[in-house]
């Protein structure tokens, strides 16, 4: 009867047991018991937590990039300001795919594979000023693609493999209106062949239609120069232009104007030449080290009036020419290590500037040559330029002990005749008294 007692008792636990789903197992080995979640919904927890939140300057950021995603999540938080999906794997944006952000001021979708957006993909933006687009596989698009964002005044598409035909003409005449100076910067035609690497805002919207019936056997228009844009990355936000490892030889030309930040370094640039940078005026930072830099032109810096960080470390300087500086009005830091300095007049100017801007710090200002010099801070040579005449130099070297303190007056004339008419010329020579003149002159009345 015990024994029967049992049994039931057993068989009354294993029913009352709660079934397990088909995610059971799983589950149990990933959570070790603690199941926050199953299926999809488990999932997208996961993905959303994986994004940054965080708040700048009293606005809220999400970032999410570098996340494999492949569109928008619902459960995101709908007040942000700013929304990074950069470098994910986003193919096409559909309508209404941001419209519950409402507050949204800038959208960076960057790197993705976008090759499909459809016209009222951004609807409900109306406080976006800034989308980034470039790098991505945009072959087309219409004007109606912008009719949501009536204060977009950032727009980049450069990078995308625009096919300059009729379907783009609404765009480009867009883009081409003159209160919209900083919508399509940089983007260039892919296709046809005959406007291959010509810029949309320069592009005749009138040709366009027309290029759709010119056979495709014409020569095709040799490329222009790549342009900044296309060469580096634009990382957002703060608008910094990232141009390392690029072996650029020059400058690029065109830069954006509303960088705050540019990074030049590792590449081979040896010569900076005037008004490089004219356009690039809030430009704070910027990074020319390690270039083999050797000669920079004056003007070179003009237009960097709020520049505060100059790197120009690991280079082939020898010394500034007079003016180079000029422009240079509230730089904060300069950083010179790892140069091959000349001490010499020429270094003059360097630490003449130097003196008067004491509020920038600097660093590596270290004599190279001559040998006299090697290893010396360029400001202890300074002070020792002009220094000890040879009399002073020779009375050292042949001072005795009462000599070190003060010598008489017998021993300096003694010196003074031993060195002879031939070093005599070296020492300041008197003025001549001017001559009278011969003839005065009267003025009569």
């Amino acid at each position: 009867m015990r024994l029967l007692t049992i049994v039931v008792l057993l068989l009354l636990l294993r029913s009352a047991e709660p079934r397990r789903g088909p995610w059971s197992k799983d589950t149990e080995k990933g959570t070790r018991g603690r199941v926050r979640g199953r299926g999809r919904a488990g999932v997208m927890r996961r993905q959303t937590q994986e994004c940054k939140e965080y708040m700048e300057a009293g606005e809220k950021y999400l970032d999410c990039q570098d996340r494999q995603l492949t569109l928008v999540r619902p459960d995101w938080p709908k007040d942000i300001h700013h929304l990074l999906l950069g470098r994910n794997k986003i193919q096409v944006l559909s309508d209404n795919m941001f419209a519950q952000f409402t507050q949204l001021k800038s959208l960076d979708l960057q790197q993705n594979a976008i090759s499909v957006i459809e016209d009222d993909a951004f609807s409900g933006l109306s406080q976006l000023t800034t989308l980034l687009l470039q790098h991505n596989r945009i072959r087309t698009a219409s004007e109606e693609v912008l009719l949501p964002l009536p204060r977009l005044s950032y727009l980049r598409i450069f990078g995308n493999p625009w096919t300059c035909r009729c379907p783009l003409d609404s765009l480009i005449r867009t883009l081409q209106v003159p209160s919209n100076r900083q919508l399509g910067n940089y983007a260039k035609c892919a296709e046809p062949r005959s406007l291959k690497g010509q810029k949309l805002k320069k592009l005749k919207a009138d040709l366009l239609c027309a290029e759709d019936n010119r056979p495709e056997s014409q020569p095709e228009r040799p490329l222009v120069k790549p342009d900044a844009p296309s060469l580096c990355h634009l990382k957002y936000p703060g608008f910094l232009l990232d141009c390392r490892h690029k072996d650029l030889n020059h400058i690029p030309p065109e830069l954006p104007f509303e960088v705050v930040g540019m990074d030049m370094s590792n590449n081979i640039i040896k010569h900076l030449r005037p008004n490089q940078f004219l356009l690039s005026k809030d430009l704070k930072l910027l990074n020319l080290s390690s270039n083999n830099l050797q000669h920079i032109d004056k003007a070179a810096f003009a237009g960097l009036l709020h520049l505060r960080e100059l790197d120009l470390s690991n280079n082939s300087l020898h010394y500034f020419q007079y003016g180079v500086l000029e422009d240079l009005y509230f730089l904060r830091r300069l950083a010179l290590d790892n140069n091959p300095w000349i001490c010499d007049y020429n270094i003059h100017y360097l630490m003449y500037w130097l003196k008067h801007h004491p509020g920038v710090s600097y660093s590596g200002l270290i004599c190279s040559e001559p040998l006299e010099f090697r290893g010396w801070r360029v400001e202890e040579y300074i002070k020792t330029y002009n220094g000890e005449c040879p009399v002073d130099k020779q009375m050292e070297e042949n001072d005795t002990g009462q000599g070190a303190q003060g010598g008489s007056e017998n021993e300096v004339e003694e010196m003074m005749g031993e060195m002879g008419e031939g070093q005599g010329q070296l020492l300041p020579q008197p003025i001549k008294e001017k001559k009278p003149n011969e003839y005065q002159i009267i003025k009569l009345s």
